[in-house]
This record gives structure tokens, sequence and C-alpha cells, in this order.
């Protein structure tokens, strides 16, 4: 059974996407900007934008029936590599025990300020582990 998770977000409807997507074991979190969706408000930041994303994700996993623990994939873009170690910080506080494989790029990004976008994909664990 497939379930769509939205944030409410304008980009949504205008782009044709759904925040997350779930199928099955299986949840696939869109790219995630650092937007504050209640505000539609971009921090300046790339450290604070990260951790914008991270509420985001949480939230929408969380929704989904999944937790940043099921996490299994995880990629970064940032448009500038000067700003890894901003968002190396937030993505080790929330994915340090957790270590999914990642990758990160640098690549432009559809609007100036968005500094950081990060997509997740997370596999429900089995109880057995």
């Amino acid at each position: 059974m497939r379930k769509l998770i939205s944030t409410g977000s304008p980009f949504e409807k205008q782009a044709g996407y759904s925040r997350a997507v779930v199928q099955g074991d299986w949840c696939f979190v869109s790219g995630t900007t650092g937007y504050d969706y209640a505000s539609m408000t971009m921090p300046e930041g790339a450290e604070a934008q990260a951790r914008n994303i991270f509420a985001t994700i949480s939230k929408a996993l969380e929704e989904a029936g999944f937790s940043l623990a099921d996490v299994v994939r995880a990629n970064y873009i940032v448009t500038d590599a000067a700003w890894s170690a901003e968002v190396f910080k937030v993505t080790g506080e929330h994915f340090g025990a957790i270590r999914p494989a990642a990758t990160m790029i640098v690549a432009d990004l559809i609007r100036p300020e968005m500094k950081v976008e990060i997509e997740v994909t997370a596999l429900r664990q089995s109880k057995g582990g």
C-alpha cells in the first residue's frame, strides 16, 4: 500500500511531489531544504538550514510511522563545499549512532537562499533487529 506524506509546502503542489512516500517497509523522503514551512522563512546559515531540514524530515518520518533510526541512506547536497563542516555537525548529531550510507554532493540548488538539501531513505527495522 502506498501512502503519501505532505508538509503542506506550496512547492509540493506546484512541482507535483510528496515530502515522503511510504511503500511497504520503505519510506522515501524527498530532497528537503531549510525552510520553516510554518512561516515559509529560510535561515541564512547552512547549520540552521540543516537543523530545519532535520526537523522537517523527522516529522515526515514520524507521520509515516518511521524514525531517524530507520534511515539507511542519506544524500546531502550543499551549494559550496565550505558549508560541509556546518552540515556535518548537524548530521553527526542526528546520525552519529545510526550511520546510514551517505553521499555529499556540491551543486547548485533552485533558489539562491538554499545552501543545503538532504534526502533520506528509510527501511522499517524488523523487531528482531
